[in-house]
């Protein structure tokens, strides 16, 4: 089992930063890609940004230029910590903030942190 846990969530005006952390632990080896996925209220969840093992990213076009994700695998393979850096953040960009990870065929969620930006 992998347990995903995210912190970092708050409250920022527009225009303003936040940095979500995803800590992966448990049976951590073999994880390939993570992800950050959010959703806003009434809406379908949709990705934002993915990382692989080989430090390969993708974004999605909203976060294009305003988000860096990153990943940090640890020396000791007791952890992998996934990371969301947001600038410029908008109010269209309030949602709980998931992150996923997936293993040999298995796909595994954190619980979410709420992210909300005030005009």
């Amino acid at each position: 089992q992998v347990q995903l846990v995210e912190s970092g969530g708050g409250l920022v005006q527009a225009g303003g930063s936040l940095r979500l952390s995803c800590t992966a632990s448990g049976r951590i080896t073999g994880i390939n890609v993570m992800y950050w996925y959010r959703q806003a209220p009434g809406a379908q969840r949709e990705l934002v940004a993915t990382t692989t093992n080989g430090g390969s990213t993708n974004y999605a076009e909203f976060a294009k230029g305003r988000f860096t994700i990153a990943r940090d695998n640890g020396s000791d393979n007791a952890k992998i910590t996934l990371y969301l850096q947001m600038n410029s953040l908008k109010p269209e960009d309030t949602a709980v903030y998931y992150c996923k990870a997936d293993r040999w065929g298995f796909t595994y969620w954190g619980q979410g942190t709420q992210v909300t930006v005030s005009s």
